[in-house]
């Protein structure tokens, strides 16, 4: 039976997913798009597909729906309740509802170059997408998201991280206990601040390491850039004083990276 009418309860209870506070209640979150579901029921995630048969054009997104019917409840929907729930232009006609990932930080480990990127309350959801989808570009393994950060299943994150969200660990904590642990696991953290006096390709990174952010409005504090052991700026040679937090972060990533495939030219 095809749903049709947009005040439905289930709709309602799925669209209220666009808000934070129902999010964080009941531990799920709305993704759309073939690619983002395919991942999302890959791991297990989902709970819900949401199917308008009408805009369903991929054949790997009906053979999605085909396989996993049986076992994951199925919603079929109207063109017109679809794009009530939809924020894409040009939906594809399949979206879920999935169960949110957390990882703890006490379960935290630094294997593998380059590490993880700690970020100090960022606001903008689009930021943490993109800071996640740079961070699996380089292989990082994950994202710690520090006292007040934005959500990373907000809608706009999740369309920035480009399915990144699926691929990364993800932690929220507050500082104290990031300090906390930072100093029981002696972790190597790199901070960055335009007051730093040591250009960011001058240090050779210790990696695995923590990259540690600051707020797009704040930076990090005197207290959090006390808790970094090295601290680094980033030139401004234009009239800009500043850089985007995503792309601060990418900045810096993309240079352990190049440190850690020079050292294993070399090795």
């Amino acid at each position: 039976m095809i749903i049709t009418s947009a005040a439905n309860p289930s709709i309602r209870q799925i669209r209220a997913l666009r808000q934070r506070k129902e999010r964080e209640r009941s531990g799920h979150f709305f993704v759309e798009g073939v690619r983002l579901v395919g991942e999302a029921v890959a791991l297990g995630m989902v709970e819900t597909l949401v199917v308008a048969p009408d805009l369903l054009t991929s054949q790997f997104a009906h053979d999605l729906v085909a396989q996993h019917a049986g076992r994951t409840r199925v919603l079929e929907v109207s063109t017109e309740v679809f794009a009530s729930l939809s924020q894409k232009e040009g939906p594809q006609g399949l979206a879920a509802v999935a169960r949110q990932r957390w990882l703890d930080l006490a379960d935290v480990q630094l294997r593998s170059a380059p590490g993880w990127v700690a970020l100090v309350e960022p606001a903008d959801p689009g930021n943490v997408g993109t800071i996640l989808r740079t961070a699996d570009a380089v292989g990082a393994s994950g994202v710690i998201l520090l006292d007040h950060a934005t959500d990373p299943y907000d809608p706009a994150a999740l369309r920035a991280s480009m399915g990144a969200i699926f691929a990364l660990q993800v932690v929220r904590a507050t500082f104290a206990q990031f300090a906390a642990w930072k100093r029981a696991q002696a972790i190597y953290v790199v901070g960055a601040a335009d007051t730093a006096a040591t250009h960011y390709q001058d240090p050779i990174y210790p990696q695995p390491l923590v990259l540690l952010m600051g707020s797009e409005r704040q930076g990090l504090s005197p207290d959090q850039q006390a808790l970094c052991d090295q601290m680094v700026h980033l030139p401004m040679c234009g009239r800009s004083d500043s850089l985007n937090l995503a792309v601060a972060t990418g900045v810096l990533l993309y240079e352990l990276l190049s440190q850690s495939r020079r050292a294993l030219l070399s090795a």
